[in-house]
């Protein structure tokens, strides 16, 4: 190629954060035929067809979301389209968490992969009937509903999209059936050599008052005993029982000799999230490794289009995962920054961690030259804002981060999806 060529487009004096490549700093980034041509100092307007004036923004490799739920119709009203909390939310690769399965995973390939803008990747479910309505009908996700012969052929059948499995969402699984399932899983992630994704939090005891109610405490033990190094704790910062704080509100012991073995943590913001939990864990060490947005129908409002009854029935707050009206993988990054960590200590977990738990290091999640132009761009305003959890608590923030556009594979998207949360004043 010559090497006067003009450049497609230059996003030009923004400050370049890549983890990858160990940049933090006001650069220039080039972008030729999809992919980073050069990151530089100063490159000359003039060599560029196209020139975005960043000054003052955030350049980050394209953002991973690892946890998404984007198996539209398929999994009922849990799924989001994927683009809307991909692409248009400044976000250029989504993990679809347990919507499809061993019999579902051709429709999700045909339908939702391949038609997307966004980069759609998937842990397949450990259950045979996959995601529906959010593990809504916890009937059907016993050990009776796992196959795993089935699961480790689909999983290996479609190993350019599978990149793990996610057990456990059902309400109630712990108390239902013991460690079955999660040995099951278990054994797909060992067999068809890839991560299991679990979820912790109230699922795993029955409603108040329920028979089988376990104590939420035990849970981590018997799990990560279960569980081989590269594998995922989901949900560190629950607000429900059974996750990474104890009952006494210290982090829980095992939790060190969990990572100590390799085990991975990702925060699954979605209906958990609490910031006194996020605190108190944050304060006991625990950074985590990946930031999933875990977005879904239920805790996320998507406005109808016009002239079209609501997509949300009356009784949508009744779902068990019901909470945040409006959020984004991107708001999630400012409520990590306003629990005191840093760019630096956040961005990795949006970008080159999640590479790696992907096993797609180089691939995604970096700005190296060569490596195609996934980039998200994001203003970085200053001010006072309020900040709201699922447990009603509010946190004022002096940083707000948005989405302002995104490339993928350097085409670029605006960040105009609906659901982007609007910035409240404190």
């Amino acid at each position: 190629m010559d090497a006067a060529e003009p450049y497609d487009m230059l996003l030009k004096g923004g400050r370049v954060i890549d983890p990858d490549s160990g940049l933090d700093g006001v650069a220039d980034v080039a972008i030729r035929d999809g992919r980073i041509a050069a990151v530089h100092a100063d490159i000359l307007p003039s060599a560029a067809r196209q020139v975005a004036d960043l000054r003052g923004r955030l350049v980050l490799p394209g953002m991973i979301d690892t946890h998404a739920h984007v198996y539209t119709y398929v999994s009922g009203r849990f799924g989001l389209p994927a683009d809307m909390a991909g692409v248009d939310s400044g976000v250029t690769t989504l993990v679809d968490q347990g919507g499809a399965s061993c019999m579902t995973f051709p429709g999700f390939r045909k339908f939702i992969a391949e038609p997307a803008e966004s980069r759609v990747l998937a842990f397949i479910s450990a259950y045979v009937v996959g995601g529906l309505e959010g593990h809504y009908y916890p009937a059907l996700y016993g050990p009776h509903g796992v196959d795993v012969d089935a699961t480790v052929k689909a999983a290996r059948a479609n190993r350019d999209l599978v990149r793990g499995v996610k057990a456990h969402a059902e309400i109630g699984g712990m108390a239902r059936w013991g460690l079955d399932v999660m040995r099951m899983a278990a054994e797909i992630g060992r067999q068809a050599e890839i991560p299991v994704y679990i979820h912790f939090g109230q699922l795993w005891a029955l409603p108040e008052g329920g028979e089988g109610r376990v104590d939420p405490d035990t849970i981590l033990p018997q799990v990560v005993e279960l569980m081989k190094p590269g594998d995922i704790l989901a949900h560190p910062f629950t607000r429900h029982p059974g996750g990474f704080v104890d009952k006494r509100g210290k982090l829980h012991p095992i939790v060190q000799a969990a990572l100590d073995r390799g085990l991975k943590v990702d925060v699954g913001h979605g209906s958990h999230f609490s910031f006194r939990m996020a605190r108190l864990a944050l304060e006991a060490g625990l950074v985590p490794d990946t930031l999933g947005a875990d977005m879904h129908g239920y805790n996320t409002k998507v406005p109808p289009p016009p002239g079209t009854p609501s997509a949300h029935p009356d009784d949508e707050e009744a779902h068990p995962f019901a909470g945040n009206a409006r959020f984004s993988l991107t708001h999630a990054v400012t409520e990590l920054l306003a629990l005191g960590l840093t760019l630096p200590q956040i961005v990795p977990m949006v970008t080159t961690n999640c590479a790696a738990m992907l096993g797609m290091e180089g691939e995604i999640g970096t700005l190296r030259v060569g490596a195609v132009a996934d980039v998200s761009v994001l203003n970085d305003e200053r001010g006072q804002f309020r900040l709201r959890d699922n447990e009603g608590t509010e946190v004022v923030a002096e940083r707000l981060l948005r989405p302002l556009f995104c490339l993928r594979a350097g085409v670029r998207h605006d960040a105009t999806a609906p659901i982007l949360p609007q910035a409240e004043a404190a």
